[in-house]
């Protein structure tokens, strides 16, 4: 029987609950903004003893398909003020699925000053004090809790960033291989220090594991699943080869890659930091240039990536980090956004909203344009230690530019904008603008259709089609989150017929159930009207559904674009 862990840190007690009827059918994204759309004040403080956090695995999670071990977290964000869901792959979602764990709901907040830890198994859940590992960076907290638990132990854990409430904090999750993996965006890392919860374990030791419905019927749709990922063009050849980096010189040819803080679409030192140079780098070292974030993962678009010297650097060196710090702040050394990266994954620091905040603070003045060994060095000693100056970098690109009096500062609801042009590539800012989570690229990939001419192609430097491309993706997209899958299935599902069928069949047949594709539809409709309504209720409006206004103002070369949407054509993306 599955079951709902709630930990209460008001009188530090926990309990198991049975699975509410109306909470069954939903997982991941669906269960998690469910929750908090029904337990959490819209108007309270995010960081505040009302707010919960919610941990979910997905509907598949835990089974043997082929890429389904991501795990949803949710609660209201501190860094936008709306509602908040993030999914990570590691190996905590398959523990949860497995310990048939529908959810983890974190509520209250302790007495005092004292910090705590969760311990996850079988039994349940239980609360013990922490003082030894806080303070660390999330590298040494995990190999601490693999000497002392066991190398197959479960770790969710908040770095140094997380313990201060930056609301650029990430909740970090360890994979199969002890590296780390991220619930990036929106500053969920700064709830779970708001509840001075350092780490949760998890030990799946006699969990009573999954139970499918129909075992033939699910590994057959699991075949035809699999065959279409390894099928596809991009899920198949272009991310393992080269992981999402691939997207730097896809980017620039388009003009769509924001470079010195959205000034130009177009880097002229693309080609020192895109996916074909790291992928070589990688071979030449030794590294790793196909690996995965969790078990089962067939597209594997992660990568080891070595230092010169052929020692260990980072992992999942992702497009979004590379452009960040390397176009958008003109960095053209791999190594330099490299080591960046391997220090904002132990502090604990989302790399999207941090790259962008050092572009605004390059804007300032605060550091030169291109200096990747001083954003290396702020990111040590600035933002890991908390001075003044890390903690406004911390808080994100909102906050540099609030602080500093720039004007150019790509948010949307206070969350910085990611690596693909809105004026080049128009979909994808009719996502940003109207993505409950705030400026968020995977909620409505529009990147796919208007750049890559997966599922069809619509200009990306026109208008027609963009409203009803991002709506009908941020809808699949919803759905996709609650099954537990990464999101890169889209690539397959929009464009091999059998794929969605195939998807939909795994999850009857683990259920036991009869769901359709309209189905599926409805419970993505049903997912962003319910963070719509949470967001309004929190006070946010239209107006905050809005691109900043140099978007308009300001072409971007090559092609002269501007942003042209009307207010009025925005707000119809919710008539549905």
């Amino acid at each position: 029987m599955d079951k709902i862990l709630r930990v209460n840190l008001n009188d530090l007690t926990t309990r198991v609950e049975e699975v509410p009827s109306e909470w069954a059918g939903l997982g991941g994204r669906a269960l998690t903004s469910t929750i908090v759309a029904k337990e959490v004040p819209p108007t309270c403080h995010a960081l505040g003893p009302n707010n919960k956090l919610v941990f979910a695995p997905g509907l598949l999670s835990g089974t043997a398909s082929s890429n389904s071990g991501r795990l949803s977290a949710g609660a209201k964000s501190p860094l936008t003020g709306g509602i908040k869901e993030s999914n990570v792959g590691g190996t905590a979602a398959q523990m949860f699925a497995r310990l048939r764990i529908h959810a983890l709901i974190i509520e209250g907040m302790p007495k005092g000053d004292g910090w705590y830890s969760l311990r996850i198994n079988k039994e349940g859940v239980s609360i013990q004090e922490e003082t030894g590992l806080l303070g660390l960076g999330n590298f040494a907290v995990i190999d601490a809790l693999q000497s002392l638990l066991g190398k197959k132990t479960g770790v969710i854990v908040i770095g140094p960033v997380g313990e201060m409430r930056l609301s650029s904090a990430n909740i970090s999750v360890k994979d199969p291989s002890g590296k780390i993996r991220s619930h990036g965006r929106g500053g969920l890392g700064a709830v779970m220090g708001s509840k001075r919860i350092k780490f949760i374990s998890i030990d799946d030791e006699g969990a009573p594991g999954i139970q499918i419905a129909d075992p033939e019927k699910f590994k057959a749709a699991s075949r035809v699943f699999t065959k279409a990922l390894m099928d596809h063009p991009v899920s198949g050849q272009g991310l393992p080869t080269y992981g999402t980096n691939v997207l730097v010189n896809i980017l620039h040819e388009a003009g769509g890659l924001p470079t010195r803080n959205f000034t130009y679409g177009q880097f002229d030192g693309h080609e020192q930091i895109c996916g074909e140079t790291m992928h070589d780098t990688i071979v030449a070292r030794g590294g790793k240039p196909r690996h995965g974030c969790h078990a089962g993962c067939v597209i594997q678009c992660s990568q080891v990536y070595n230092d010169k010297d052929g020692q260990y650097l980072t992992s999942g060196f992702e497009y979004e980090t590379i452009w960040g710090l390397g176009a958008n702040c003109l960095i053209k050394e791999l190594d330099d956004i490299a080591q960046a990266d391997s220090v904002m994954d132990d502090l604990g620091i989302d790399s999207i909203e941090t790259a962008v905040a050092f572009g605004v603070a390059m804007e300032a003045g605060l550091l030169p344009w291109g200096d990747g060994k001083e954003v290396v060095r702020i990111l040590r000693d600035e933002i890991g230690k908390g001075t003044a100056l890390g903690r406004v970098i911390g808080s994100g690109a909102g906050a540099v530019g609030r602080t500093y009096g720039v004007t150019r500062v790509p948010v949307v609801k206070n969350q910085a904008i990611p690596a693909y042009d809105p004026r080049s590539v128009k979909g994808i800012g009719i996502t940003y603008c109207t993505s409950p989570m705030g400026a968020d690229h995977t909620a409505g990939y529009t990147i796919a259709t208007n750049i890559l001419n997966v599922g069809g192609q619509v200009d990306p430097l026109k208008k027609d089609g963009q409203i009803e491309l991002s709506r009908n993706l941020q809808i699949a997209t919803a759905a996709i989150d609650s099954t537990g899958m990464c999101i890169f299935i889209a690539f397959p599902a929009l464009d091999i017929p059998e794929c969605l069928p195939a998807l939909i069949d795994m999850i009857n047949a683990r259920f036991g159930a009869s769901l359709t594709g309209d189905d599926v539809v409805n419970l993505g409709k049903t997912i962003l009207k319910t963070e719509r309504a949470f967001n309004l209720a929190a006070g946010l409006t239209a107006a905050d559904d809005r691109l900043p206004e140099f978007f308009k103002s300001d072409p971007v070369a090559p092609h002269q674009a501007v942003w042209d949407f009307t207010n009025e054509e925005i707000d119809a993306f919710w008539d549905f």
